[in-house]
């Protein structure tokens, strides 16, 4: 049978279980009408199965899921596992791709998980030997693995694996033991289908059970962290996890193998989840990395990785974060043990100067194992004391704090010509009034107009400003004047910080901060309604990795005041020296897509900050998926071409191939920013006679509905 008439044969077939459940009630009862049509299932703007054919979607049937039935290891102490496989439409899958499309692989990982240490054992193991041209040749370690095994096939989407693997005798059936599969289907080799369904599709699941039968008590099962509510925070809620290439999602499933039992014999390094998550996540400031020894660890094909670069992006301090989550009603019940059982191995992982053996860099010396650790290490005591919590302080979230907060009560004399007088209240956390004119920091700002910002005024009001104990406000007229040409929208903000010196628990020196507070923004018309700023992305979206944005000594906090200078025509020519070279952009659009693309950028892309300090940015790993574009911005409407018509101003880029660009230009050149993408863009960008702004071309293809929209190219 030729590959045409089986794929007509499928299709025909796959219609029935595919399109029927989309079917309205009144076609599903009306006995004579025609056969329907295959019907396409909805799939998100996000997954190219959206964009593919009826035809192709219901030949192929998109996804896969894997079901356990049952799970029984008999007197031979081989496990046999009885499971069921579907597609995203739960129509069962033919495991060996050839009644359906895309043979699938499943593997199986069994472990027994102890309570009283949080480990689990695996009982599949391997031996990885280093080969000849590995940095320690012919190095030996028995590692966690999968099951060995073989197959037996039922009816289609339904399958058992016969394991190969004796359990130990006398393994301890009263314990809880975690089946942990994970599968890929392949469709890579599927032809006459649209090639963004030539991929694998990826499954992962945990199963807990009890080899007696008994039911499973939640005390005993491995619940320290949730991923929906800790790691896909920052690395993405498609593409997950991803490990091993891509066949690992579930963090569950990765600390079956990622356990004490498991060692990288090329480095020697343990990848035990709870030293290697922190080891990498603070790889660029470890005191080992620092010293000058790099953190590795090199994979199954030879495949080094190098986490020496990693910079978490907030304060390492913020454990709960991870341990914990974000979101109190997603709590795993054992996320309390990052500070209920301190250990050599999770707090050795990032301090890691420490010699357990010897004491040097710890306090109270030498530790031969961990019963003595919480005695000192206790849960919760002093801030910046050695208690957990007390020891990961982050100093601006210190309790100590009074808390600063400031609104914009009124503007006057906001006319072209004119020095506008704004009023600012600032107030402790309690509602005591604060006086402006006695902080560290408080520079009123006056910019504008809101549709691209362009000239801005920052000023010093610590002399200037008149401050009414009456009122609880301080009052400040700007030096500067509107433009006399000022239209539009104009914005009030500030920034403002104070001194605060934080007392240590363990009686050392105190800790100097500047408190800062998020700036406030006010927006007022010139001429016209008031037309806020356009929101393209959220703080809260910003947070979600960033935990809290400080920028520029803490004192800038708010998105909607960080556009007011990084705007199309703004640069770092003031702080670049000539022998440099020409300025950087640093207008948003373009500078936060470089910097999140980071390593995977073709130019060099450094900003000279304050102080001359040299930033460069193509060492940054992003840690989702770049083609997400919903993770950082607020609707799609934000980069939906064509652009809203108030996002019109060119942006000056001396340092790329071609200056100016359009705005939808140096946003798509932010990620792509290779000279074949440079000429295309080129190539379709006019400046028309009359006009100083760029005419782009980019709705054309890239616009709703067209081949190449932005949602499509963007799509997993």
């Amino acid at each position: 049978m030729n590959n045409l008439i089986r794929r007509t044969i499928l299709m025909i077939a796959t219609a029935a279980v595919v399109a029927l459940p989309l079917l309205s009630a009144d076609t599903r009862t009306r006995a004579a009408a025609p056969a329907p049509t295959p019907a396409k299932p909805r799939f998100s703007p996000s997954q190219v199965e959206a964009y593919a054919t009826a035809s192709d979607v219901a030949f192929i049937r998109p996804g896969l899921k894997i079901i356990v039935n049952s799970i029984t290891i008999g007197t031979d102490r081989k496990p046999v596992i009885d499971f069921s496989m579907t597609d995203s439409l739960d129509q069962p899958l033919d495991r060996l791709g050839k009644t359906t499309p895309g043979p699938i692989s499943p593997s199986f990982v069994l472990a027994w998980y102890d309570p009283a240490t949080r480990h689990y054992t695996s009982y599949g193991t391997r031996v990885q030997t280093t080969p000849a041209n590995s940095p320690h040749p012919g190095v030996s370690a028995t590692q966690a693995g999968t099951l060995a095994g073989t197959f037996t096939d039922l009816e289609t989407g339904h399958a058992k694996f016969n394991s190969t693997t004796v359990l130990p005798a006398g393994f301890d059936q009263t314990k809880t033991h975690t089946l942990g599969i994970y599968a890929s289907r392949n469709l890579t080799a599927v032809v006459g289908i649209d090639p963004a369904l030539q991929k694998n599709y990826f499954f992962n699941l945990e199963y807990d059970f009890r080899p007696d039968g008994a039911a499973v008590v939640a005390a005993n099962t491995w619940d320290k962290m949730r991923d929906s509510s800790t790691c896909l925070n920052c690395h993405d809620t498609q593409s997950k996890l991803a490990a091993h290439g891509g066949s690992r999602l579930d963090l569950k499933l990765c600390v079956l193998c990622h356990q004490p039992q498991t060692v990288d014999p090329d480095t020697g390094n343990t990848v035990d989840m709870k030293v290697m998550a922190h080891k990498i996540h603070d790889g660029k400031n470890l005191p080992s990395v620092l010293a000058g020894t790099p953190y590795q660890i090199i994979g199954n094909a030879q495949s080094l990785q190098d986490y020496s670069t990693v910079v978490f992006p907030q304060d390492i301090r913020n454990c709960a974060n991870c341990h914990e989550g974000t979101v109190a009603t997603n709590k795993g019940a054992g996320s309390n043990v990052w500070y209920t059982y301190p250990s050599r191995a999770a707090c050795g992982s990032c301090h890691d100067d420490v010699d357990w053996v010897t004491g040097a860099n710890h306090p109270a010396g030498p530790q031969a194992d961990d019963n003595a650790c919480a005695s000192c290490h206790q849960p919760d005591g002093l801030e910046f004391d050695a208690s957990i919590k007390g020891a990961h302080t982050v100093p601006e979230k210190s309790k100590q704090l009074q808390g600063l907060n400031v609104t914009v009560v009124s503007v006057t004399n906001m006319t072209p010509g004119k020095s506008p007088t704004a009023v600012f209240k600032i107030t402790n956390g309690d509602g005591t009034a604060v006086d402006g004119t006695k902080l560290a920091t408080f520079s009123p700002i006056l910019a504008g107009p809101t549709s691209n910002y362009g000239p801005n005024f920052r000023e010093n009001a610590i002399t200037k400003g008149v401050f009414s104990a009456a009122a609880g406000t301080t009052t400040y007229t700007f030096t500067a004047a509107l433009p006399a040409n000022a239209s539009g929208t104009w914005t009030i903000s500030a920034d403002l910080r104070r001194n605060v010196s934080l007392k240590r628990g363990d009686g050392k020196a105190d800790i100097a901060i500047q408190e800062s507070t998020l700036n406030p923004i006010k927006y007022v018309a010139v001429t016209g309604a008031v037309t806020p700023r356009r929101t393209v992305v959220t703080l809260a979206q910003c947070n979600q990795c960033h935990d809290t944005l400080e920028l520029h000594g803490g004192q800038r906090r708010n998105i909607e005041e960080c556009v007011i200078c990084h705007n199309p025509t703004a640069g770092d020519e003031s702080l670049r020296p000539a022998s440099l070279g020409a300025p950087e952009s640093i207008s948003f659009q373009r500078m936060i897509h470089r910097i999140h693309t980071g390593e995977n950028l073709t130019q060099d892309y450094t900003i000279i900050g304050f102080g001359g300090s040299t930033n460069n940015f193509n060492d940054v790993r992003f840690p989702g998926d770049t083609r997400n574009c919903a993770k950082c911005h607020a609707s799609t409407a934000a980069y939906t071409l064509p652009l809203q018509q108030t996002n019109i101003a060119s942006v000056t880029t001396l340092r790329d191939y071609f200056t100016p660009q359009g705005p939808a230009t140096a946003a798509c050149l932010g990620c792509h920013d290779n000279k074949d993408a440079a000429a295309h863009a080129f190539l379709n960008t006019a400046v028309f006679p009359g006009s100083t702004i760029s005419a782009e071309a980019c709705a054309t293809c890239h616009g709703t509905g067209k081949d190449w929209a932005v949602d499509k190219v963007h799509a997993r």
